[in-house]
Formats: structure tokens, sequence, C-alpha cells
């Protein structure tokens, strides 16, 4: 069955760096035919979008408030996915879950339809 594992998460202070990594595995065929996405869900607030990036990696797409901190990218090789988090917030803090889509879900919106979710890693920004 497919499965999204995410990892990298952990505890960092303000302005400090983390690499999160999503690893597609039990995948049937390849997940180069997948757009994928990450989200995040703060304590008490609902799921939004982070970063979305297309099947080939040629497009990627970001909420506003993480544009020119976080990048997304992927390594289709690896069948595996990453969000590289820079200049972290306190309310960057949040469970981040990555998530796949068809080809063409990928929107600046995000993820338009979904077929499979992560179960998230946890971020914690300390002042």
């Amino acid at each position: 069955q497919e499965q999204l594992v995410e990892s990298g998460g952990g505890l960092v202070q303000a302005g400090g760096s983390l690499r999160l990594s999503c690893v597609a595995s039990e995948w049937t065929g390849s997940i180069n035919s997948y757009d994928m996405g990450w989200y995040r869900q703060a304590p008490g607030k609902e799921r939004v979008f982070v970063a979305g990036i297309t099947w080939d990696g040629g497009s990627s797409y970001y909420a506003d408030f993480v544009k020119g901190r976080f990048t997304i990218s992927r390594d289709n090789a690896k069948a595996t996915l990453y969000l590289q988090l820079n200049n972290l917030k306190l309310e960057d803090t949040a469970i981040y879950v990555c998530a796949s889509g068809p080809p063409g879900a990928a929107t600046v919106q995000g993820l338009t339809k979904t077929d499979y979710w992560g179960r998230g890693t946890q971020v914690t920004v300390s002042s």
C-alpha cells in the first residue's frame, strides 16, 4: 500500500533551518507521475497549504507566508520530496505533512486533488 513518510522535523531556534523529507514507499508505479505538496497544521488551526511542485519539478508554488524562506524540491530517482525551511519563525511551529496528487494538481492555492497523505513531522520553533 502506498505510503508517504515524513522526517526531519525537530526543535529549532527562531532564525534557524531544517530540511524535511517525504519518502514514497510501497509505491505502485513511479512517483514521477505525481504532483506533490507540503501542508502544515498548527495547534488549534486548520491545515494550510505551504508549497507544491509539479511531477517533473518544473514548476513550484508557495504560500505567501513562506516565500523567500522555504524551498520545495524533489528527487524522483530517490522517490523523495524535500522542504528546506530557512529563517524559521515562531509562527512556523506546526505539523508538516506531505501529500501527492495527479499531474496538474499543483497550483498556487495548493493541490486541487490529493491521492495520498503522510502522517506528518513536528516542527517546533523556539525563541
